[in-house]
């Protein structure tokens, strides 16, 4: 909190204990020789890391000593100061631990006692502490201390501050009785020590303790007390009161009789309902924070009365209609917060009543408005006072005007994710004390004013995802001497500084992906000594990646430089959370993947190579990678060779692995059995053998992709019973043979299955109704894989999944609506039996695929019900009887195909079947549009019914159909095997190369 501290009286206590000190400091007195052996035994059962208590020597004046102040005319040691310097930044290397020596009982003038921030996690509190009978201040806050809390603090009368939080108690406290004895308490701190058991929390802190100033008890595990109100009465002086990160379900009802309370935080609890209309007593109220909870309904007025108010947190709850014009009457408001809630119409008026607002956060709302009306709003009274504006993630619209100049002090604009459009004023050079800059993903416009060149004290730019254009130029950045983060991605931006330019700022963070930055390798990076982050994707460079650039990823966390036109080799990298170098011509083999620092603080997020001209071999990048853990693995795409390698053990945490597209053969690894995959992709290989059993074991696969290698084998059954969750199943085009395991249709969140184009034969099973991810209509869009994620400015959350479908015809890649799509294909295998009806049932199935078989039978009338239909394809099997009337139904049909059966009668009369051209029925006996054949009235071609017509002709028209009918069917019994069946066909050419090479011998021997 910028405005106001919650807490003043520690503020106070160190004034008073720097007086104390500085008085001393001009003394001459020498400390008491028996405080000074009490301390020296003290310092003998400490552990000093960092030697702070050097200077505790023996014979020396103790009152000289780090952290000891005495008193400036007896030379008694009154105060022990051994908080660990700058907090917890200082903590692993100087904070104390070891023992505390009851030697402190001799140090019987002690009154102020800090062992604050130390590791004293071997211990619990000694329970001598509570004989120092002068003490007025303890502190031993996050010092890590073990077990339960002395009861015999409370014989402590004289205690004025006490300050036990976020230690590590593990003793559950069942009673705050002990705390009635400290009479003289003003301040109390017991954050984050679980006090669900403690029922007594409140009539003891708040009614037991008369002169209490200040109580802090955030992250208690407290819930709502049941008693009654008239328990606080007796308690006029408390100011401060913290009961934030607790399990209060409604705002306590007793708050509202501590009418001299000036800070109340509730923030982080469970709150839900309306705000209780009843702040209108607490007149002296400077700080409400009501942030983080599940408030509804709308602010009540009586929140707006008070004219003492500085600081009003009300972030993350769920209020909603307009804001009040009634809070212009918060004449002393510096910090509002109404961020993230579902707040709409527009900002009153009144705001600018406001003239001492400093900081406004209205983001995440629906709040729908010109921002130049907001401008001139705030610029009635505001102009001097306001530092930071952040509406992001709202619906406003308009232009940014040349009033946003005015605001002289303003550090913070934040207006990213709106509508706004037009250019970015001349006036934004104006705002000399600007920080932060953030207008991404809107509508803005124009060329980039060379005035943000005048902004010295810029840290954070963010233009990104909007339609700037022209040319940015050196002087753009002349005077950017602290910009630490750019970001203009998505723009049309072209930046071509001279050769030998050298930036003014370090940046950690650059993002300018779609700028025109080449075709040279930006030279001006390599100044960049402090970067982490870079993106330069489609950049349109085609260069060389120098070598200093690949010294400069020793520091990198994030390296983006995919869709560019980068050539040569990459011996090596050091990368610490994210490389995407996909879709360029990089060439040779797969560089050393190296740990950089991040390495060892974060595992390798994301690893892309794709679409690029890497050969040779895995094993060097896999087997000898210093990198200890990857999630997201791509190098499909590319000319690898050779044998996966058996050595993924080691990448245990591996969540996608795409080797898709390159050239390797052998069998799948064990070891990948070992990782938690949840994508595998090594389709379009010349991989060979069974699955391995192993792979059962990664049961978090949602997608799997075997397709176009030389698989063998039975389909595993226990791919339906392990891999539950399984959604993309595609094992086309290997040599799989057997019956489909009926353990396929236990995979309910399956919803493509692809097993075209392999040797399965059997019945169709029935139990394919049981695929219930093809039985829905509603569906989600996309597939991600998520983690734990580390949130930076890249905002990476989830890798999105992709998959190779071949739907109507032809191959795709899906991936944003990769979720959307339901697809079966058995085509050109061996099925025999008829089309089970069961698969009419699956209503959200967008494709079926069941060419190519030998399938025989009725279509089932039940998939006319199947209405969300796009492709049907039936061609090529046995069928007989007619189209079902049913298909009539199929209004989205874009694909279909029922050619070379034996169907008959009259197409049915749909706008969808009557599109489709003759090629997707011919091979039949059908009749009517959109085949030439025209239907008799009993529903039949009409030459079936010309019985009167010449014996002879029929005859001779016979002796050709049968001619033509006969030269197909003997054509295609032959070719047809030899087309679908891959291994006929492989039988087949190797017989005719085995005969071949024979004859070749046997020419060649007589002709010698």
């Amino acid at each position: 909190m910028t405005i106001l501290t919650k807490s003043s009286f520690p503020f106070l206590l160190l004034i008073a204990a720097a007086c104390v000190s500085f008085c001393h400091g001009n003394s001459n007195v020498l400390c008491i020789g028996s405080e000074r052996d009490a301390l020296l035994k003290l310092k003998n059962d400490l552990i000093d890391p960092s030697n702070r208590l050097s200077s505790w020597v023996e014979g020396g004046d103790c009152c000289e000593w780090n952290g000891v102040v005495c008193h400036n005319t007896t030379g008694h040691v009154t105060q022990l100061l051994l908080s660990t310097p700058d907090g917890w930044q200082g903590y692993d290397r100087s904070a104390l631990g070891g023992k505390i020596n009851p030697s402190l009982l001799e140090l019987q003038h002690l009154n102020w006692l800090d062992l604050s921030n130390n590791n004293f996690s071997s211990i619990q509190i000694p329970g001598f502490l509570g004989l120092l009978g002068s003490l007025t201040h303890l502190n031993l806050s996050q010092a890590r201390f073990q077990g339960a809390i002395p009861r015999n603090l409370g014989n402590l009368s004289e205690l004025q501050y006490l300050d036990l939080r976020g230690n590590y108690f593990s003793e559950e406290v069942k009673s705050l009785q002990w705390v009635s004895g400290l009479s003289s308490l003003r301040y109390l701190d017991l954050s984050r020590i679980h006090l669900g058991k403690a029922t007594d929390w409140l009539q003891v802190t708040i009614s037991n303790l008369p002169s209490l100033l200040e109580l802090h008890l955030s992250g208690c595990m407290l819930q709502d007390d049941t008693s009654p109100i008239s328990t606080v009465n007796s308690n006029k002086s408390l100011v401060v009161l913290d009961l934030s990160w607790n399990r209060l379900s409604s705002v306590p009802m007793w708050i509202f009789d501590l009418h001299g309370l000036v800070s109340l935080d509730l923030s982080l609890n469970h709150l839900e309902g309306p705000i209780p209309d009843y702040f209108g007593n607490m007149s002296f109220l400077k700080v409400v924070d009501l942030g983080w909870n599940s408030l509804n309904s709308s602010v009540p007025n009586s929140l707006y009365s008070l004219n003492h108010l500085q600081f009003l947190g009300l972030t993350e709850n769920n209020f909603q209609g307009e804001i009040s014009n009634a809070i212009g009457n918060l004449s002393s408001l510096n910090h509002l917060d109404l961020s993230e809630n579902q707040l709409q119409g527009k900002v009153p008026a009144s705001l600018g009543d406001l003239c001492k607002l400093k900081e406004m956060d209205l983001s995440y709302n629906r709040i729908d408005q010109d921002i130049s009306e907001i401008l001139q709003s705030l610029s009635k009274c505001s102009l001097e006072s306001l530092e930071l504006l952040s509406m992001a993630d709202n619906q406003l619209s308009g232009h940014l005007t040349h009033k946003l100049g005015q605001f002289k002090n303003l550090a913070s604009l934040v207006l990213a994710r709106n509508n706004i459009s037009g250019p970015i004023p001349l006036s934004i050079g104006e705002l000399s004390s600007l920080k932060v800059f953030d207008v991404s993903e809107n509508q803005l416009n124009g060329t980039l004013s060379p005035n943000f060149g005048k902004l010295a004290n810029l840290e954070t730019l963010d233009i990104g995802q909007n339609q700037l254009e022209g040319v940015v130029s050196e002087t753009h950045f002349s005077n950017l001497t602290k910009l630490s983060m750019l970001s203009a991605s998505g723009n049309m931006l072209r930046f071509e500084p001279n050769s030998n330019w050298i930036p003014p700022f370090h940046c950690e963070i650059i993002q300018l992906s779609h700028w025109h930055l080449g075709p040279k390798f930006p030279h001006w990076l390599k100044f960049q000594k402090k970067l982490i982050a870079l993106d330069l994707s489609h950049a349109g460079i085609a260069d060389d990646v120098p070598t200093w650039f690949l010294n400069l990823s020793t520091q990198f966390q994030i390296l983006n430089l995919s869709s560019n036109q980068l050539t040569g080799g990459i011996p090596y990298l050091k990368v610490g959370n994210m490389v995407d170098l996909s879709s360029n011509r990089f060439s040779g083999p797969l560089p050393r993947l190296l740990s950089n620092q991040f390495s060892n603080q974060l595992p390798v997020r994301f690893y892309s190579l794709s679409k690029n001209l890497f050969s040779g071999s895995l094993f060097e990048f896999v087997c000898n990678s210093s990198v200890p853990s990857i999630f997201v693995l791509h190098i499909d795409t590319n000319l690898l060779s050779g044998e996966i390698p058996d050595c993924w053990n080691r990448w245990k945490e591996l969540g996608i692995l795409n080797l898709g597209n390159n050239n390797l053969t052998g069998r799948i690894p064990s070891s990948l059995g070992g990782t938690r995959l949840r994508m595998l992709n090594l389709r379009n290989n010349s991989m060979f053998g069974e699955l391995p059993s192993t792979l059962q074991n990664c049961m978090g696969l949602v997608i799997l992709d075997l397709s176009e290698n030389y698989f063998s084998g039975r389909i595993p059954a226990w791919i339906g019973d392990k891999l539950s969750i399984l959604m993309v199943l595609s094992l086309r085009s290997n040599n799989f043979v057997g019956h489909i395991p009926h353990q396929i249709c236990a995979l309910q969140s399956l919803q493509i299955l692809d097993l075209g184009h392999n040797d399965i034969s059997g019945a169709i099973p029935k139990c394919l109704r049981n695929l219930t991810a093809m039985a829905i209509k509603e569906k989600q869009s996309e597939i991600y894989y998520n983690w734990i994620s580390y949130k930076y400015n890249m905002n990476i959350h989830g890798i999105l999944m992709s998959a190779s479908l071949v739907l109507k015809g032809r191959e795709d890649l899906y991936s944003t609506t990769l979720g959307l799509v339901t697809s079966i294909d058995l085509s050109a295998n061996s099925f025999t039996g008829q089309i089970p009806k069961e698969v009419g049932t699956l209503i959200g199935l967008l494709s079926l695929n069941l060419s190519g078989n030998i399938l025989t039978g009725n279509i089932p009338d039940i998939i006319g019900n199947m209405e969300l239909m796009e492709s049907l394809d039936l061609s090529m099997n046995r069928l007989h009887g007619g189209i079902p009337s049913s298909f009539t139904n199929l209004n989205f049909l874009n694909h279909f195909n029922v050619s070379y059966n034996n169907l008959t009668g009259q197409i049915p009369t749909a706008t969808q079947l009557q599109s489709f051209d003759n090629s997707s029925f011919m091979g039949n006996h059908l009749c009517g549009p959109p085949v030439s054949k025209s239907c008799s009235t009993e529903g039949v071609p009409t030459d079936a019914t010309k019985n009167g017509e010449s014996s002879g002709r029929s005859k001779v028209n016979g002796f050709y159909v049968s001619t033509v009918v006969g030269f197909v069917m003997g054509f295609w019994g032959v070719v047809a095997p030899l087309f679908f069946i891959r291994s006929w066909r492989h039988a087949y050419y190797g017989k005719l190369e085995h005969i071949g090479n024979k004859v070749y011998v046997f020419w060649a021997t007589k002709c010698i």
